[in-house]
Parts: C-alpha cells; sequence; structure tokens
C-alpha cells in the first residue's frame, strides 16, 4: 500500500490516480496545493521530507504535530479530522 509521509492512504483517497498519484510521486507538489500554497508543496511533505530530510512524519519526535491539527479539509467535520490524525498517526508508528 501507497502511505503519504503524512500516513495518509493514498489507494483510499478519491483522488488518487485522478489528479494526483501520490505525494512521493509529485515531490509534494499534489494538485491542491497549487491554488492554496505559495510554494505549490504540500507542508507537512515539505516539512518532513525537504525540511527534516525524514522520509516521513513518522520519523518525527514531533508526531502528531501543529500542523497535523491545523491542516483540515474543509469539507471534514471536526471529529471526522480527529479520527483522520488517528488513523494517520498508528499508520505511521506501525
Amino acid at each position: 500500500m501507497l502511505i503519504s509521509p503524512c500516513g495518509a492512504k493514498c489507494e483510499e483517497c478519491p483522488f488518487y490516480q485522478k489528479p494526483c498519484i501520490g505525494c512521493k510521486s509529485l515531490n509534494g507538489k499534489v494538485f491542491w496545493a497549487e491554488d492554496h500554497i505559495e510554494s505549490g508543496i504540500c507542508p507537512m511533505y515539505d516539512c518532513a521530507v525537504n525540511n527534516k530530510e525524514l522520509g516521513s512524519c513518522g520519523k518525527c519526535k514531533d508526531l502528531p504535530c501543529e500542523m497535523f491539527y491545523n491542516m483540515k479539509d474543509p469539507n471534514m467535520t471536526d471529529e471526522a479530522h480527529q479520527k483522520s490524525i488517528m488513523e494517520r498517526v498508528n499508520t505511521l508508528r506501525t
């Protein structure tokens, strides 16, 4: 299974394959970042892979960091967002 640096399971994402082929394949330049992030790179990817050179958030001592809580899909409820964080953290720790 393809796992993104933030612990998302790519195959479970409705955008996987169209328009996204996975963060790692795109060097963090995912489709949604183009319109919302000045650098065009997902901040979580940028932090873990580019800045800290960890490969994933799972190797970071601060997991889950503030970025996990702040980067909420506006279409998600708070409860769904919290569940998503816990699932991703569990994925990264296994």
